[in-house]
């Protein structure tokens, strides 16, 4: 697949079942809507039911927009943590900052008595939770970036990035300790993962940083192509590996501080799916990695949201065991196929 008229097919293979994937999506539901309403409905055409169309466009299309943008962005932070490290376990938040998201939502929803009713003073229900993760996100992305000033050894930081992680875990475990059971169910249901619950406002949000995200991203990928043969070689072809570093990490920590802010921490996809698009396109080469990752991850999550949704239910899964239960066994069956992880 490597002549450059079979990526040119690949690629629009890949954007007609991302297209699938998405109507498929906006079709499933609790309420049942036929699939050729719902084609209708996208198509701006009246629906029979008038009750359908408020389901279609005020719920079903944020909600599947939401899973493009949350598979796509997670699926690009990973490729960039990998290719950093060059190291196939690094995922979007190896370097703690999905854990800041999890310990600025925890001190909101478990913190103090004096923490929760400032927060509920200022903002109102998930509006707060959204803001609490992001400072969280933020902060460790800040603390993380000053230590990367002053570190050149890339895998110290790697490190480094991990002890962030274990110690906002720990923080965490401490309040879900001293919590009552109802906060601790709150912040567990946070912890599940979902990409139902934002409002137009948030979506347009999400959508901008994802956007960011992705622009840096596509500024870095000579420096990406690089970085693969070491930083002594990147720096031979004349690539500032502090500026590159900022940049990437920057982009990283934007995609998965951001969407675990308002999504919750999905796990799986931002690991396993770069690693999908390497076995399927036998490349290294950024320039097709990059786009092939944010299709791959959004088609991925697509899925498995309508996995999710049971059929004729106001009940739905927990994402996050929706993306380890369908996704694990496809890499599994693809590496086993390859006999090789191409990294």
């Amino acid at each position: 697949m490597s002549h450059p008229r079979s990526y040119r097919l690949s690629f629009v293979l890949i954007s007609v079942a991302l297209c699938l994937a998405l109507v498929l999506n906006i079709s499933s539901g609790s309420v049942s809507i036929p699939f050729s309403a719902t084609l209708s409905g996208l198509l701006g055409k009246p629906l029979e039911v008038p009750s359908w169309e408020y389901i279609l466009w005020d719920y079903r299309v944020p909600k599947a927009l939401t899973a493009l943008l949350v598979g796509g962005g997670l699926s690009l932070s990973g490729l960039l943590m990998q290719t950093l490290f060059r190291n196939p376990l690094a995922g979007p938040f190896v370097l703690g900052i999905s854990s800041g998201a999890s310990l600025g939502a925890a001190l909101l929803l478990m913190g103090t008595s004096f923490i929760s009713s400032f927060a509920s003073l200022s903002f109102v229900g998930d509006v707060s939770l959204t803001i609490a993760a992001s400072l969280g996100s933020f902060l460790v992305l800040a603390v993380v970036l000053t230590v990367a000033q002053r570190i050149r050894d890339t895998m110290a930081l790697l490190v480094i990035g991990l002890m962030f992680g274990s110690i906002t875990s720990a923080l965490v475990s401490v309040l879900a300790y001293f919590t009552s059971a109802e906060s601790l169910q709150r912040f567990i249901f946070w912890s599940f993962g979902s990409v139902g619950n934002l409002s137009s406002q948030q979506l347009s949000l999400l959508a901008g940083i994802v956007v960011l995200g992705v622009l840096l991203c596509i500024l870095s990928i000579k420096a990406l192509n690089a970085f693969l043969l070491g930083e002594h070689y990147a720096q031979s072809l004349g690539v500032s590996l502090k500026k590159s570093r900022w940049i990437i990490i920057i982009a990283a920590g934007l995609l998965a501080g951001g969407i675990t802010a308002f999504a919750g921490p999905i796990v799986f996809i931002g690991l396993a799916v770069p690693h999908l698009t390497r076995q399927i396109f036998d490349t290294m080469e950024h320039r097709i990695l990059v786009p092939a990752v944010f299709l791959y991850g959004a088609i991925l999550m697509l899925l498995c949201d309508t996995l999710a949704q049971l059929p004729n239910s106001v009940n739905v899964l927990p994402i996050n065991a929706i993306t380890s239960l369908v996704g694990a066994p496809v890499v599994i069956w693809l590496l086993v196929r390859k006999r090789k992880m191409i990294f």
